[in-house]
């Protein structure tokens, strides 16, 4: 209790400026005799902080402290900068300085050496736009009015709860409650084609921490590639979930939603996969690919 007291001094002083032992006292709810033996704590780990007496008297840190090795430590300290370098889509950082402050407060040099960009090829505006609307109706707790693809190919309308960004297999999700369907549900942000942020704030409630779509059952996939394709099977999938044969070919074995968007990544490979496992699954390709062919035959 009492290290989390003190770290909490700390950050109070770092922002404030100053303090006095009465504020400080009630703030955290212990004596004057306390915050004291506190601040001795402090000075005793090597936090350079001090007390003055008289009317204008406090207790202060050294105006020249910075956030050091006494609380990060100099890897801690690089990891911060590159990850701000590095999510460059959330709020244009290094155009508002965020950067150079904390680059000097921490004494280091912003070393622009990683560039992430998550936005689709030629598509970068509006990509970052819808990302930094939701972002903003996260924060404030904003009904966001959307208007979605889903994996049958149909476009309707629905009004969420936002509550969390994330981002798995490189695609950036929505995880939100669905108004209409009055559940939890995830939609993948390239295929929310408008949206608008209402004003209308909702009451957060309780986030059930949502790693699959609500829902979607997994089925195991079992399928088979040449050994020309290595550079896509290890694009596409996980190196545990890949097994090379000794004629280099390749088996993969893994769980998947079987659904409309798993048949069209099927038909992406072409010629080049067999669906071993399950057999429903190789019928419903191979019923999209006659389609297909009729489609588009001479």
């Amino acid at each position: 209790m009492q290290e989390s007291r003190l770290f909490k001094i700390l950050y109070y002083l770092l922002d404030k400026g100053r303090a006095t032992a009465p504020e400080l006292a009630k703030d955290f709810e212990v004596s004057v005799r306390t915050i004291y033996r506190d601040i001795d704590a402090l000075s005793g780990a090597g936090i350079p902080v001090y007390a003055e007496t008289g009317r204008n008297g406090g207790i202060y840190l050294m105006r020249d402290f910075v956030l050091d090795k006494a609380v990060l430590s100099e890897e801690e300290k690089r990891d911060i900068l590159t990850a701000l370098q590095s999510i460059n889509i959330t709020q244009n950082i290094s155009d508002s300085q965020i950067l150079q402050k904390l680059s000097a407060v921490f004494q280091l040099p912003s070393e622009n050496w990683l560039e992430v960009d998550f936005s689709r090829w030629g598509n970068k505006a509006f990509d970052n736009e819808k990302f930094a609307l939701l972002k903003s109706a996260v924060i404030h707790n904003r009904y966001v009015r959307i208007q979605y693809a889903n994996s049958n190919g149909e476009i309707n309308e629905r009004i969420v709860e936002p509550y969390k960004l994330a981002y798995r297999a490189r695609a950036w999700y929505l995880k939100a409650f669905c108004m209409e369907k009055q559940d939890w549900r995830i939609f993948k942000l390239n295929r929310i084609l408008d949206l608008e942020v209402s004003e209308e704030s909702f009451v957060h409630r309780d986030f059930p921490g949502l790693t699959e779509p609500p829902g979607e059952e997994n089925a195991k996939i079992i399928l088979r590639f040449p050994g020309e394709m290595a550079y896509r099977v290890y694009d596409e999938f996980d190196k545990t979930q890949v097994r090379q044969e000794a004629g280099g070919g390749f088996i993969v074995s893994a769980d998947m939603p079987e659904d409309a968007w798993l048949t069209g990544f099927l038909l992406s490979f072409g010629t080049q996969v067999e669906i071993l496992s399950p057999a429903r699954l190789r019928e419903a390709v191979a019923e999209q690919a006659k389609i297909i062919y009729e489609k588009n035959k001479p």
